[in-house]
């Protein structure tokens, strides 16, 4: 079993959690960002997939909301209207775009301002460039560089004011909850996107603030037409969740494109998580042309449908028959339909139907079998499904299924706590012959792994024909397998 530099880090970070967490137990602003910013430290480059959204909290206060928002629970865009004061400089038009792109780390960056304005005068010789006031507030404030081109296109480094007005439209997200929200308290503007669709998960003290928040995102992330607030948590049968409409309209039905995938689905109804994608990923390429996938947990396709488009043979299952539903329909999307069959069976009643049925004939091929289990909450105990489930035969190890198994863990050693409670189902210890693959932290003192083994010949094979089936195996039969076991 290997055990990942990853591991041990996120062990010393989730020391340094709880150390916080004992002198810091409110959970006011700061906390919440160093506790974002630790979490963010710690995570792999990978984990950084498409359709999440973590927006950093405001370094500057150019904009300073008026008291008067602070409380408001149905949004007035008006409210937010505010005049300052900045800095410009009175460039000519002749080298204006020089000078702009001289200056891009001093001009002012607003979402809906313009950089470049027109002089009251009218003039068509200049433009006034606008500054940001938290860089710029004397002409010594530039740095050498910019010093130096200013002087090379003969521009005066002497300061400008204008009047800017700032309305609801130039803020962004955080600063206008933060305008909002009880002074304090945390501030979030996360949330993950699953098409048009923003899925948030609010806190407590957010949800008396929760359709200004949703009509928020939904104004300042555009192709979001749709936000949801989750309202409990996964359901283990049917892995759905109830949830609530914010703002905008109620459509559930989502298209998304991961890993060049295209995939619709009733985001209400079946489960889709775009934080998966790069586990998606690695899984689906340790798998080669010709060889055979189970999908005991299969959803919506996300890995049946892209292994069967690499040349993989898939049985898919999913107990939720809209998650069935769906997987069949995005197998026709993907043009996959004829590599993949699909079934609606409890994940325990499809190893021991459809997997039983089809293992004996793939066990005497030299393709590779593979067995995707995931489904955290609850895999690791239906790996006892594969005991016994089939009479003892002589077969090559090499053909034995390798298995993906997934499973949470609160353990301070999650990858020896996973291994263990997969060897207790199995019935056999797979502490040698296993690998550990951490997938992503889901909240704090929680990770999600997966671990891979090769399921053992004693586990798969009934112990009451062992002895009999043995004895009547042929010898050239025997020493075939072992042939190609050596060639392999």
């Amino acid at each position: 079993m290997t055990h990942s530099k990853h591991v041990r880090e996120r062990r010393m970070l989730r020391l340094l959690i709880s150390v916080f967490a004992s002198v810091q137990p409110q959970r006011n602003l700061k906390a919440s960002v160093v506790y974002r910013s630790l979490l963010s430290a710690s995570s792999p480059p990978a984990l950084a997939v498409s359709g999440f959204v973590l927006k950093p909290t405001m370094e500057h206060k150019l904009y300073r909301p008026p008291p008067d928002v602070r409380g408001m629970t149905c949004l007035d865009k008006e409210a937010f209207t505010q005049t300052i004061s900045v800095p410009a400089l009175r460039v000519p038009t002749r080298v204006l775009n020089k000078v702009v792109k001289s200056l891009k780390k001093s001009t002012i960056q607003r979402p809906g301002l313009p950089r470049v304005l027109q002089e009251k005068e009218e003039s068509s010789d200049f433009r006034l460039v606008l500054l940001d006031p938290h860089r710029v507030t004397s002409p010594t404030s530039f740095s050498e560089a910019e010093a130096e081109a200013l002087r090379s296109f003969s521009v005066s480094q002497e300061l400008q004011y204008y009047d800017l007005r700032l309305t609801y439209d130039n803020l962004k997200s955080e600063e206008v909850l933060e305008a909002v929200l009880p002074q304090g308290q945390d501030v979030t503007s996360s949330f993950s996107r699953v098409g048009h669709i923003a899925h948030m998960n609010l806190r407590d003290h957010q949800l008396p603030y929760k359709n200004l928040i949703g009509q928020v995102i939904m104004d300042k992330n555009p192709g979001v037409t749709c936000v949801v607030n989750k309202t409990n948590t996964i359901d283990s049968t049917y892995r759905n969740f109830k949830m609530e409409m914010l703002a905008g309209e109620e459509n559930m039905v989502a298209k998304v494109r991961e890993n060049g995938v295209a995939y619709e689905f009733d985001f209400s109804r079946v489960y889709w998580n775009p934080r998966l994608s790069t586990e998606h990923q690695r899984v689906v390429q340790l798998v080669k042309r010709g060889d055979t996938v189970f999908d005991v947990f299969a959803g919506v396709g996300p890995f049946a449908i892209p292994a069967a488009r690499s040349g993989a043979n898939v049985v898919a299952n999913d107990l939720n028959p809209e998650s069935y539903r769906w997987l069949q329909h995005n197998c026709k999307l993907n043009k996959v339909e004829s590599k993949v069959r699909t079934f609606n069976l409890d994940g325990r009643a499809f190893i021991q139907g459809p997997v039983k049925q089809e293992l004996p004939a793939l066990l005497k091929n030299k393709a590779a079998i593979h067995v995707v289990m995931n489904l955290p909450a609850l895999a690791l105990d239906f790996l006892d499904a594969f005991r016994g489930l089939l009479h003892q035969e002589h077969v090559c190890e090499a053909s034995l299924p390798t298995v993906h198994c997934y499973g949470f863990s609160k353990d301070n050693e999650p990858e020896t706590d996973v291994v263990k409670r997969a060897s207790s189902s199995l019935g056999f210890p797979v502490e040698e012959r296993c690998s550990v693959h951490f997938v992503r932290n889901v909240a704090p003192n929680k990770d999600m792994m997966c671990v891979t083994f090769t399921l053992p010949k004693e586990v798969l094979f009934s112990s009451d024909h062992e002895d009999t089936e043995s004895s009547r195996e042929p010898a050239p039969k025997r020493q075939k397998c072992e042939e190609a076991t050596d060639s392999t």
